[in-house]
C-alpha cells in the first residue's frame, strides 16, 4: 500500500492535474530527439514543480488514498481489477 497511493498519485497528477506540463514535455522531447537532455530542461522542471505541487497537497494524497481503498475493496469483493471489470462492462461478457 506504502508504494500504490503514490503510483496512484502520480497517475492522476499526470492524467488530471499537470496534463499540459506532460504534453509540453513530451512534445519537447519529440522534437529534440537525444539532446531532449539539454533542450527541455525548462519542461521538465515546470512539468516536476506541477508534480512535486500535487504531490505535497494534503487533500489530494487523501483523496487518491480514499480511491485506493475503494478499489481495493471492490477487488476484494469481486476478484476483478478496475481494468478487468472495465473490460467486461465494454464486451458485455
Amino acid at each position: 500500500m506504502e508504494v500504490l497511493i503514490p503510483k496512484k498519485m502520480r497517475e492522476i497528477a499526470r492524467d488530471e492535474k499537470c496534463p499540459k506540463e506532460v504534453a509540453d514535455f513530451t512534445k519537447c522531447c519529440k522534437d529534440s530527439g537525444l539532446k531532449m537532455i539539454y533542450k527541455c530542461r525548462a519542461e521538465n522542471k515546470a512539468l516536476w514543480d506541477c508534480l512535486t505541487h500535487w504531490y505535497n497537497d494534503a487533500e489530494f494524497k487523501e483523496r487518491c488514498r480514499n480511491e485506493y481503498l475503494q478499489e481495493r475493496s471492490e477487488y476484494r469483493r469481486t476478484g476483478l481489477t478496475q481494468k478487468e471489470r472495465k473490460n467486461l462492462q465494454t464486451t458485455g461478457f
